[in-house]
């Protein structure tokens, strides 16, 4: 008897554990994030400067960098205009910009570090802004390759003289460059550096040859692969001036009642309009936890149509009334995205 006993506990103890586990349902929806950079509204022309270019005094350490890079003592030079320019091509595009500028020539500026240089003096900006009658500046404030080379040893098949493909021993070549390169834009309007962001990628190229310089004479598309990802960072960075769609993830409850399972079979087939109306009815359940949960879920529809303030009451009923813990932290995501939708609609309203 005590072991069928025990049996029955554990059993009960699973059968409860597979409830818990099974309680809820993930779904996904999308959202709308505010542009990562907030220009102020009187901004309309855009003046882009390259900083990432040496200045005479500062060769040095660039040289060594060009020794490494190993395939041309201009691919920084080329990269980082290759940035600039996709940057200007994006940025056209925004239909709030009226016109880009690249403003060249200026020497007393560059740097040429693979850091972040000092920031620019608000009398800097001003001046720059209004030489080229122009509202804000974009920074390239560096752009670097680094390439680290590596050795080793190979076989390779090549012709004889008769024609025939024998195994010799081979060099092979690997370069693996890091393309890195920062960011900054500054609003004089409030005096504000808006962004500061720094994008990095690897590019691996490899070769082989009887020897290292025939290994390194076989590596092909290296320099194109540098000026692509260039070219992507500065598309990418373009558009933080927009507002961006991702995915998010959420939970609801399947189970407390037959409502609920019903619910459950209706949002699966897309109507969450039909759920909810089966989950308002289970709000007023006698049962605390249920009528959490459905108050939870009525959260959950709500935010699905877009319906925040809605969200956030439903939210705080379900914790504040039936002690449903997860809704606290729902509720703290639904006030993040009110904060961020109040935002969106400043950028939209530009």
């Amino acid at each position: 008897p005590m072991q069928n006993l025990n049996q029955t506990i554990f059993s009960a103890m699973c059968a409860m554990l597979l409830i818990g586990c099974g309680a809820t349902n993930n779904l996904t929806m999308s959202a709308v994030e505010p542009a990562p950079i907030t220009l102020s509204k009187d901004v309309a022309r855009i003046g882009i400067i390259n900083r990432s270019l040496p200045s005479e005094g500062n060769k040095t350490a660039d040289k060594i960098d060009k020794i490494l890079s190993a395939e041309g003592r201009n691919l920084d030079r080329e990269g980082s205009v290759t940035a600039i320019l996709a940057l200007k091509g994006q940025l056209e595009g925004n239909e709030t910009i009226e016109e880009i500028v690249i403003i060249d020539d200026l020497a007393h500026l560059r740097k040429g570090l693979s850091v972040f240089p000092s920031t620019l003096t608000w009398h800097e900006i001003e001046d720059l802004c209004e030489e080229y009658n122009v509202d804000a500046i974009f920074s390239l404030a560096f752009y670097d390759t680094d390439t680290k080379v590596s050795y080793k040893a190979t076989m390779m098949d090549i012709p004889n003289d008769l024609g025939v493909k024998v195994a010799v021993p081979a060099h092979e070549l690997t370069l693996n460059t890091l393309v890195e390169n920062g960011w900054r834009v500054y609003d004089p309007y409030n005096n504000r550096i808006a962004d500061e962001l720094v994008f990095s990628d690897h590019v691996v190229s490899s070769g082989r040859g009887i020897n290292p310089i025939k290994a390194y004479e076989a590596i092909i598309g290296r320099k194109e692969a540098v000026l692509y990802q260039s070219k992507s960072m500065g598309i990418n960075y373009a558009q933080r001036l927009l507002p961006y769609k991702h995915r998010v993830n959420r939970d609801y409850f399947v189970r407390g009642t037959d409502n609920f399972k019903i619910a459950q079979r209706r949002a699966q087939a897309g109507d969450w309009d039909g759920a909810a109306v089966l989950w308002q009815q289970e709000t007023v359940n006698p049962d605390p936890k249920v009528a959490g949960r459905a108050c939870y879920n009525m959260a959950i529809s709500n935010e699905i149509n877009g319906n925040l303030d809605e969200a956030m009451q439903w939210a705080s009923k379900s914790y504040t009334d039936y002690n449903n813990n997860y809704a606290l932290s729902y509720l703290n995501t639904l006030k993040y995205r009110a904060r961020q939708k109040e935002v969106l609609n400043q950028q939209l309203s530009r």
